[in-house]
């Protein structure tokens, strides 16, 4: 639901009724990953999707239902060898689908809406949703915020937390807040909700009703809501410009850094969200980096890409390519071991930068580095699809349908 949350928070500052389908849950091939969702409104207005297409027409319906009725839904869709023309998946998956309605009045609607705000704002949090479980429990909802505090999304004395993951208040005798079960149930979907968070990911949990692997079983979808992943592009030069333009189109947060003030401008490279200029291995140095980051270097000159390489080979991103010929990169490599760089850390190292393409232009090496990022991020083989036998998605493997799993 949170990929939508720009639009949805719209409505939701509009005022309007809606019910939004999110997929929980894959087994086999499908062409969306758990948290993508399509969401109707009262006036029958439909954004997003949740297979491609398949199944949109019978979600669209549910929707529609849930907004009528008031009652969350947990629906299965997959293949059907009876009947190639009833609801299913072309592709021969199984997708679980959680209809939520959102209206205005409706318990879940304030945690929905914090968490749709903190996403659209680029807020890290998490939203966990009971999928399964006891009836009156499934569709409702805890918000868990970066720093450990959560909520069930109301401003008026209904926000908990410590600080610390696992907060929660009585009033009364009676719990408030939260998924309004068993207080422990908060505290251990906040934990769990915590760690999915920490990594961004979204996924599936099983737990007990009263937060232990004990009592009536529960399935939790947590959907992660983290700042855009970074995008280090050293080297001002003409193919950084089109790695610029494709980085964001992926969706990254891009910085262009080069020591050269005369080619490192906003003229040259308007759609960066930020421009440095500044010795390239001294901004890595300051700069802050993660397990999504990825690094590419494109200045090809050793004076930098030395000093440069000696320092990202060793910090834990997610990507590390740099740019040169074949002699280039050999000559480069014995450059690295004489100044310290293991061979396990070089090993590291995507050099010459980017899948074999063919590429000769800006925009075609930009895109066969682009290309290589999503493969080594995906596990991908990089071969053409025609005639191999390997999947065609290959996501951190999901569990079956119903089983604890999580995916990037």
């Amino acid at each position: 639901m949170l990929d939508i949350a720009e639009e949805l928070n719209r409505w939701v500052e509009q005022g309007r009724d809606f019910a939004v389908a999110t997929v929980v849950a894959v087994g086999g091939s499908a062409p969306r990953r758990p948290g993508a969702a399509l969401a109707v409104d009262a006036d029958g207005t439909a954004i997003g999707s949740v297979s491609g297409g398949c199944v949109e027409g019978a979600v669209y319906e549910l929707c529609r239902q849930a907004l009528e009725d008031g009652e969350a839904v947990l629906e299965r869709f997959g293949y059907s060898d009876d009947d190639a023309f009833a609801v299913g998946l072309t592709c021969g998956g199984i997708i679980d689908i959680l209809v939520t309605p959102v209206r205005v009045g409706d318990p879940v609607r304030p945690v929905i809406a914090a968490g749709l705000k903190a996403a659209a704002s680029g807020e890290a949090a998490a939203l966990a949703r009971i999928v399964s479980g006891p009836t009156h429990l499934v569709g409702r909802a805890l918000l868990v915020r970066a720093d450990g505090s959560y909520d069930n999304g109301s401003h008026d004395g209904g926000c908990y937390g410590d600080g610390s993951r696992g907060g929660g208040s009585y009033d009364s005798g009676s719990y408030r807040g939260g998924f309004g079960a068993h207080p422990e149930l908060d505290r251990t979907v906040a934990a769990e909700a915590g760690a999915f968070l920490d990594a961004g990911r979204t996924g599936t949990l099983e737990i007990g009703e009263q937060g232990s692997r004990c009592g009536a079983p529960l399935t939790v979808l947590v959907e992660s809501s983290v700042p855009a992943p970074r995008m280090i592009v050293f080297g001002a030069i003409d193919f950084a410009s089109a790695l610029v333009r494709v980085g964001k189109f992926l969706n990254y947060h891009v910085t262009v850094c080069d020591a050269r003030p005369v080619f490192a401008t906003r003229a040259r490279f308007p759609e960066a969200d930020e421009i440095v200029v500044e010795w390239p291995h001294r901004y890595l140095e300051r700069t802050e980096v993660d397990a999504r980051t990825v690094l590419c270097v494109l200045t090809h000159d050793a004076k930098f890409d030395v000093p440069l390489l000696q320092l990202a080979l060793r910090l834990p991103v997610a990507y590390v390519g740099a740019m040169g010929s074949r002699r280039t990169h050999l000559d480069r490599n014995d450059r690295l071991r004489e100044v310290g760089v293991t061979e396990l850390e070089l090993a590291r190292l995507r050099s010459p930068i980017g899948l074999d393409l063919g590429a000769r232009t800006p925009e075609e090496t930009a895109l066969s580095i682009a290309a290589e990022i999503v493969a080594d991020r995906r596990g991908g083989s990089g071969v053409s699809l025609t005639g191999a036998h390997t999947p065609i998605h290959h996501d951190v493997a999901s569990a079956p349908v119903g089983r604890i799993g999580s995916v990037a």
